[in-house]
């Protein structure tokens, strides 16, 4: 049996700035098989990878990604909230930056549409487009809560690999059902994947998605334990906050 795919979430983020260059060469240098990031769409329609709308917890800057220039968004320091001792003037990168960052490696990249409905076409177009343009193109998987824009993506490009992504929502429901729903979803939007967060990762529901033919990843775990389990699962990947953890026990 194999192991998972070690993950960083947002690149090293227990340990540098989240969604910054720094974080993810961190990441590869602690062994991680790849990456997961956020994109959003600036003023200019720039895609650029940062996970909250606003810049105020990252940037303590109370301005929207969507409401910023590039050029706006490029003179903010979003590292010295983590430490600026260590990662003063880090910038939120382009998806070209990331891209460029990760050329010519063997890295698997999860790249998060964060689709809000006034701009889910746009992202997937871009996002799209931009993959259309890296050699990176088959390392990446598109992931997304609202599957809407995942169907857009496989409209768009079918060659495209997607994962369908699932928070624990879903209240009062049978395991069973609440699973095959989750499951129903994916499929009905043509994923590759089902991304779980680890509350939704019980046994019965990832070998029903393997019996779709869903590879199964989970999100976000930082427990070493999680390896043993995994492998005995033949689950595809493990997204961490802690890669270096993580790679040390598999």
């Amino acid at each position: 049996m194999s192991s998972p795919l070690i993950i960083g979430h947002r690149g090293a983020s227990a340990v540098a700035p989240e969604n910054t260059l720094t974080a993810f060469r961190l990441a590869i240098e602690e062994n991680a098989d790849g990456v997961e990031f956020d994109v959003r769409l600036t003023k200019d329609r720039v895609p650029v990878v940062i996970h909250d709308d606003n810049l105020r917890r990252t940037g303590g800057v109370n301005g929207l990604v969507a409401e910023l220039s590039l050029k706006e968004l490029k003179a903010i320091d979003v590292g010295s909230w983590k430490d600026p001792a260590k990662f003063r003037n880090e910038r939120v990168p382009t998806l070209v930056e990331l891209f460029e960052l990760f050329e010519g490696s063997s890295s698997t990249l999860y790249l998060e549409m964060k689709s809000e409905p006034t701009q889910r076409e746009a992202l997937a177009r871009v996002c799209c487009d931009a993959l259309s343009q890296t050699p990176l193109r088959r390392q990446v998987i598109v992931e997304c809560f609202d599957l809407a824009g995942i169907e857009l993506v496989k409209a768009i490009d079918a060659g495209i690999k997607t994962a369908a992504l699932f928070e624990p929502t879903l209240r009062n429901t049978p395991l069973a059902s609440s699973a095959k729903r989750m499951i129903d979803k994916a499929l009905a939007v043509r994923a590759d994947e089902i991304a779980l967060h680890h509350r939704l990762a019980n046994a019965r529901s990832v070998e029903m998605a393997q019996s779709a033919n869903l590879n199964v990843v989970v999100w976000t775990v930082d427990d070493p334990s999680w390896i043993s389990r995994a492998t005995s699962q033949a689950i595809k990947a493990l997204i961490t906050n802690n890669p270096s953890i993580m790679t040390q026990h598999r």
